[in-house]
């Protein structure tokens, strides 16, 4: 039960951190200004990346373990990576806009999809 509370902390961390990213990404878009690199860029992709690799060995344990109805083992994967790449792309205004916010939704469908799920498992043990 423990884990399951640590794996929705981490989801919803990785939600205000892809909240954040989304509005920076929309700030650079606008005034097309790319972020500082060793003051915005690498600090916030480092923490996501710290956040996203914890994330990612215990969702995909729990995934592995409760075998929820339609969420697998290669989405968290995918989600993990998009996670990375977006924590980057944020601060670029030549990143494409579609393929950006395509990212952003699927990872925040899964990171959603994901919190439920273990919500769902927890209240039925």
């Amino acid at each position: 039960m423990e884990t399951d509370q640590n794996l929705i902390a981490l989801s919803e961390r990785l939600l205000v951190n892809l909240e954040f990213a989304h509005q920076r990404f929309q700030h650079s878009k606008e005034k097309r200004v790319r972020g500082d690199f060793h003051e915005e860029v690498k600090p916030f992709a480092d923490e996501v990346k710290g956040t996203t690799e914890t994330w990612r060995k215990a969702a995909s344990y729990w995934v592995g373990q409760n075998r929820p109805k339609n969420l697998h083992v290669n989405q968290i994967e995918t989600a993990a990576d998009y996670l990375e790449v977006i924590s980057v792309q944020a601060f670029f205004p030549e990143t494409s806009k579609k393929r950006f916010l395509d990212q952003l939704q699927s990872v925040e469908f899964i990171l959603k999809s994901l919190i439920i799920a273990v919500n769902q498992t927890g209240s039925q043990k």
